[in-house]
């Protein structure tokens, strides 16, 4: 059975995207079957892993192509759900249903259909509350949540944890805050030192090792590759490696 994890942070730069895509990419260098699916308009997925497609979320949500033919190939053991600006028009079709339950559960009918594929599903939520981030957390079973080291990324933080309260009130919602991943931390800078701090007094073993500051990991989007691809003796690959480890040692 897969595990399904959304990737959600309300705070934009934060790291989410760099996430998802590192995380997968070092899952399925371990021999993990893993399907990235992306919820995002601005369609960040298919652009960092260098990947074009016929078919995206959208058409999968419109009913205009089954789920399997919107699964594009993006790595051995990995496989992309892709999105673009078109996503935004599914979200109103959504919005206009006559079923509201039925609208919010779209996505999760979807996606099982797929899910028995892979080991790991993970959702790259857009920054912005939306149906379509509602309905992707009715799907996902845990959050993990990148948190820049900065007292505004706190605020991101803050807005999860609430929104996990509220859902926590409604029947069918069983996600439950997995992992806080403190991203672009650096040593020498005291509000980085700081705000680490306040993540490890308020989450404890919830928070992973932090992702610093690097610039081959910044760098390797441009180039249509992962971290581990562009440099992996770096030490955004050693800091992502870490990540993989702690997410394999959890399942």
């Amino acid at each position: 059975m897969a595990r399904c994890i959304g990737v959600l942070n309300y705070k934009g730069g934060t790291g989410k995207t760099t996430t998802v895509v590192n995380l997968a990419a070092g899952l399925a260098l371990r021999g993990s079957r893993v399907l990235c699916v992306d919820l995002d308009p601005q369609g960040s997925l298919a652009t960092c892993f260098g990947r074009r497609y016929t078919y995206s979320l959208s058409h999968m949500l419109l009913g205009q192509a089954e789920p399997q033919e919107c699964v594009v190939h993006a790595r051995g053991n990995l496989d992309l759900v892709a999105s673009d600006s078109s996503l935004l028009q599914a979200e109103g079709a959504m919005w206009r249903m006559n079923d509201n339950r039925l609208a919010r559960q779209l996505l999760s009918t979807k996606l099982r259909l797929l899910e028995n594929k892979y080991d790991y599903v993970l959702l790259d939520f857009s920054p912005s509350a939306s149906i379509l981030s509602e309905s992707g957390l009715r799907y996902v079973r845990e959050l993990l949540v990148p948190a820049s080291t900065n007292y505004m990324s706190l605020v991101g933080i803050r807005q999860v944890v609430e929104t996990l309260k509220n859902l926590g009130h409604m029947p069918g919602h069983r996600v439950r805050l997995y992992l806080i991943v403190p991203t672009l931390y650096s040593s020498r800078v005291q509000q980085d030192r700081e705000v680490l701090g306040i993540l490890h007094r308020h989450f404890a073993n919830r928070v992973t090792k932090p992702i610093r500051q690097n610039t081959k990991l910044a760098e390797s989007p441009s180039h249509h590759k992962t971290i581990f691809e562009y440099s992996n003796r770096s030490t955004g690959a050693a800091d992502y490696k870490n990540l993989v480890e702690r997410v394999l040692r959890d399942g």
